[in-house]
């Protein structure tokens, strides 16, 4: 099977469709898969769920997809930074499932695993906690959590093969992995490609079992908030 796709937009082509679930790896703008995201956009499928640690910023990222109306849902942790995001949720237009950041990693994980649900004790005695299940633990009080699956993942790493083995470099692995696992076809976005074999497979992340496509390309790598020294 031929996993090296020409373009981003080639890499989409059919499995993207209007209604449908999307896991997009990324914290913040660090190891978002930015050019998949713009072929998303220009594809013009909306009424989408897309579950991510966040949304971008306004002009970046899945900030882009909210300026077109494009995303439905948003299943998140972080919410912050993005105005646009905001306006929407504030004035009914955007419909968000509030997720603990650990947590939503591991329904990711657990979607990938095949483990349904879970239970945790983040999110007990809260609104997140609020029409889910509980159950008792050793004298402890646990909240029930469904595991996520995705119709697709995008993710962004550093090196792949052929195969599509996948290594993330430093922080940019953030929810990627975990992301990787949970789509039924997961699209990787990558800045290199090296022959099969190149990669030793003690510091492989993702295995290539889990990715159904590859692209090569170059990304803007934008910082959402630059803090620099005096001189």
């Amino acid at each position: 099977m031929d996993k090296v796709f020409a373009s981003p937009k080639a890499a989409l082509e059919g499995v993207i469709r209007d209604g449908m679930t999307v896991a997009v790896g990324g914290f913040g703008l660090c190891g978002i898969p930015e050019q998949l995201i713009l072929a998303l956009r220009d594809s013009g499928a909306k009424g989408l769920t897309a579950v991510s640690n966040n949304a971008g910023v306004d002009d970046w990222g899945l900030g882009l997809l909210l300026q077109t109306r494009q995303i439905r849902k948003m299943v998140s942790s972080y919410v912050g930074e993005n105005a646009e995001f905001e306006r929407q949720f504030m004035s009914g237009e955007l419909e968000l499932e509030f997720t603990p950041q650990g947590t939503l990693a591991e329904r990711m994980r657990a979607g990938g695993a095949g483990i349904p649900a879970f239970y945790t004790k983040t999110g007990v005695g809260t609104v997140v906690a609020d029409g889910k299940p509980h159950m008792e633990f050793d004298g402890e009080t646990y909240v029930m959590e469904r595991a996520i699956k995705a119709d697709v993942s995008l993710v962004k790493a550093w090196r792949a093969d052929p195969a599509g083995n996948l290594v993330f470099r430093r922080t940019a692995r953030n929810f990627n992995p975990m992301a990787a696992t949970c789509g039924a076809v997961t699209i990787a976005e990558v800045e290199e490609l090296v022959p099969l074999g190149a990669l030793d497979p003690d510091q492989i992340h993702t295995p290539g079992i889990f990715v159904q496509r590859i692209v090569v390309t170059t990304s803007e790598k934008r910082i959402e908030q630059r803090t620099v020294s005096k001189g």
